[in-house]
């Protein structure tokens, strides 16, 4: 199916991503699987093309477009290049609302003009060991001290940890309300060389090799109260506020995925021969490869729907869970189906299904897990 909604500014845009991604990004993507994480210049480099400031006002160096469907561009060439860029989708997808919605104008002039120009690389730090989704029940501390915030405690699961120089860091900064745990919780932008920050190891992981996952510690670190991002207590509320683009982002990424797929299997079963023909002519293949195309072309009209709706500030918190639900839900079957007609050779490290599956997994889990997607869904209905 035809998509409607990328204009020729769109797909100027797609073709500089296009071109980055296979001249500077591929041929040195396996370095950086080995290494664990992107290397810094890559950010400078994404900078310089104006990719991470597409979204920043104009003020702070930034393209000031409001669009977030420049980001899906991004995330779209991403897949097709067959790399993860994790990393790049926490900074300038998942923390830059934050900045934007939150910052004061003096942070903001710190803070943006180096993070459109990739010298200033940010993560998030929410999931602790033991809380997973529930972030009401959050135990780093923050205690304020004269003008600075002392910060103790421990976040794992941090996507871009190992390269940030800044962190939003969730933290307690008073005692719950026994009757709503999730008061007390602040964000501080916290600077990653201050004594007592500390980056763990880069945790092993089934799928996207390249994306730097870490553990983070604090002991005794102090924070500036200059660098709490919005008042302090909000945070919970800050945190709900982004969750619908968060969980937007991971649906294209998974749709994206699902759609290459598709095109991925097309090809290997036109080529590869079996008892004297094609993959493809057998009835079988046809079905199967089918129902993976009405599963995407239905995902395509439900994410391009959403995207109007998030350009549009209509994109609920109840409909971006079940676009996220939906959406990785489908790309679990339609990439799992497209690696079962590669046979063995799907299995293999060398064919790009491999690493589509072994990336689509945790779909269903960050984010949000499909269990607590469906709460969200099921509390929309009045259940």
């Amino acid at each position: 199916m035809k998509r409607t909604i990328f204009g020729d500014e769109h797909e100027a845009f797609r073709d500089t991503v296009r071109q980055f991604f296979e001249t500077k990004v591929t041929p040195q993507y396996p370095d950086w699987e080995a290494a664990g994480h992107p290397p810094r210049d890559f950010y400078r480099e994404a900078g310089a093309l104006g990719i991470i400031g597409i979204q920043v006002p104009e003020q702070f160096g930034g393209a000031g477009v409001e669009s977030y469907k420049f980001n899906a561009i991004v995330t779209e060439q991403a897949v097709r290049a067959h790399i993860s860029l994790g990393p790049l989708r926490v900074h300038m997808d998942l923390v830059l609302p934050y900045l934007l919605e939150y910052a004061t104008d003096e942070q903001k002039q710190r803070w943006l003009p180096d993070f459109v120009t990739g010298d200033l690389v940010t993560a998030i730090a929410m999931t602790e060991p033991g809380t997973g989704s529930d972030l009401a029940g959050i135990r780093t501390t923050a205690r304020r001290d004269g003008d600075e915030y002392i910060l103790n405690g421990a976040k794992t699961f941090i996507t871009g940890g190992y390269n940030a120089d800044r962190v939003l860091v969730v933290a307690r900064t008073s005692p719950a309300d026994p009757d709503n745990r999730r008061t007390g919780l602040s964000i501080l932008v916290v600077d990653t060389t201050s004594p007592g920050f500390e980056v763990g190891r880069i945790l092993e992981k089934m799928g996207l090799k390249a994306q730097d996952t870490c553990e983070l510690s604090f002991s005794d670190v102090r924070v500036p109260a200059a660098d709490l991002l919005g008042d302090e207590g909000r945070a919970f509320a800050y945190l709900g506020h982004n969750l619908p683009q968060e969980r937007l982002t991971i649906a294209v990424g998974a749709w994206a995925a699902a759609s290459h797929a598709v095109e991925l299997a097309r090809d290997y079963t036109s080529e590869r021969n079996v008892f004297g023909q094609p993959v493809a002519s057998f009835q079988n293949t046809k079905f199967v490869l089918a129902d993976c195309a009405a599963d995407v072309a239905a995902g395509q009209a439900f994410l391009d729907n959403a995207l109007e709706a998030h350009d549009a500030g209509e994109l609920t918190g109840s409909d971006a869970a079940a676009l996220k639900l939906w959406m990785t839900e489908m790309q679990a079957r339609v990439v799992d189906n497209c690696l079962q007609l590669h046979g063995g050779y799907g299995y293999m490290s060398e064919y790009p299904i491999s690493r589509l599956y072994a990336d689509a997994r945790v779909s269903r889990i960050y984010g949000g897990t499909s269990e607590v997607m469906r709460s969200i869904v099921a509390k929309s209905l009045g259940m």
